[in-house]
């Protein structure tokens, strides 16, 4: 019966996930099979596929089989990396360490492959190996014209950690954004749900409440160009699709660049670059081990020559925003110990007075 002990890498991953890492043609579907006679254990215990693994525990298995399977095919292997490809990825890592992988993502560079795409990040995730026993995975998404901080996490263990920050929006993340023309309001939140757009086959998105789900985007107005244009910080509070693209136009103020949600109007004249203005400048994501990244991604050339076209101080971007002091307390009246008991002609308080309300006024 074949045995194998689960390495640090595969720490808390599925059952069924290890079997499609490291045992080609062992399906979820064979996995189950065995687990219903138990003939695949966990030291020495029954097993599913869907029960966690642990570094460490020996994993057995039957060397055949279920009758009536038929084996997967095996999956297409990745062409090698060449030496230019290779330097070209190590060159946007802005951080390293145990856990994750940070890189400047270009505009231009699609994060997943699809349809008409010839090559991507995670088409490209060899070259960023290193000494870990795997490449890195990736746990979220830019989208192909949006440049900046990009993590990629370097065991399973950290990719699942990571995916949880991503999903109950622990993780903080900071846009930097040219707008055609500036918000009248300096610094708001845009709430508006977001849908696809009908016949568009899911590549556009709008604004739609009353089938699109819930997206929050906070924004605050660093600079302005006159009237012409506006240097903005966007920070999603959720994760849709498009979202600070489409919040952006719905307040009726587009990115530069982004002809697909304001058409002709979303573009400036005087030398400014006809490239999508929207950088993921600022990660802040706590770490497995209990520690906080907290990093920052410098802009891509067009936005630079922009924002220098633009006059722009780039110091202004990293002042944040100090919170509003709080409401002043209160003072509390002290009462002699003469007023403690009933004075002659003393008035009595609104809620001793017959027909009186004894209920605390309502705040606004």
């Amino acid at each position: 019966m074949p045995n194998a002990i689960i390495a640090e890498d595969d720490d808390g991953i599925r059952l069924d996930r290890w079997f499609q890492r490291h045992a080609a043609g062992i399906s979820f579907n064979i996995v189950s099979r065995w687990s219903k006679t138990g003939s695949v254990r966990l030291d020495g215990k029954k097993a599913g596929p869907g029960d966690r693994i642990a570094a460490g525990q020996r994993l057995d298995w039957p060397d055949t089989l279920p009758a009536e399977t038929a084996p997967r095919p095996k999956v297409k292997e990745r062409s090698p990396l060449s030496d230019a490809e290779i330097a070209y990825m190590r060159a946007m890592v802005i951080h390293r360490d145990a856990h994750a992988i940070v890189i400047n993502k270009p505009p231009g560079l699609a994060t997943q492959g699809g349809t008409g795409l010839s090559t991507s990040v995670d088409a490209m995730l060899d070259a960023l190996q290193y000494d870990a026993p795997s490449r890195p995975r990736l746990v979220h998404r830019l989208d192909k014209d949006t440049s900046g901080v990009l993590l990629l996490a370097r065991t399973a263990r950290a990719a699942a950690f990571f995916s949880k920050e991503f999903a109950g929006r622990e993780a903080k993340k900071l846009y930097w954004a040219l707008t055609m023309g500036v918000p009248k309001v300096s610094a708001g939140t845009i709430d508006a749900a977001i849908a696809k757009q009908p016949g568009t086959g899911g590549e556009k998105m709008q604004v739609d409440p009353e089938t699109g789900l819930k997206a929050k985007t906070r924004y605050r107005v660093i600079e302005r160009a006159a009237g012409r244009a506006a240097w903005v910080e966007f920070q999603p509070l959720t994760g849709r699709t498009h979202q600070i693209r489409v919040h952006a136009a719905a307040i009726g103020h587009c990115l530069v660049g982004d002809g697909k949600y304001g058409g002709k109007e979303a573009f400036l004249t005087g030398g400014i670059s006809r490239k999508l203005h929207l950088h993921s400048r600022r990660l802040v994501i706590a770490l497995p081990d209990g520690g906080r990244l907290d990093i920052k991604a410098d802009l891509p050339p067009h936005m630079a020559e922009s924002w220098a076209m633009l006059g722009f101080d780039l110091a202004l971007g990293d002042v944040e925003e100090a919170p509003p002091p709080p409401p002043p307390a209160k003072k509390s009246r002290r009462l002699s110990s003469t007023a403690s008991g009933n004075r002659r002609g003393e008035r009595r308080s609104r809620s001793s007075q017959p027909g009186g309300s004894s209920k605390p006024p309502r705040r606004s």
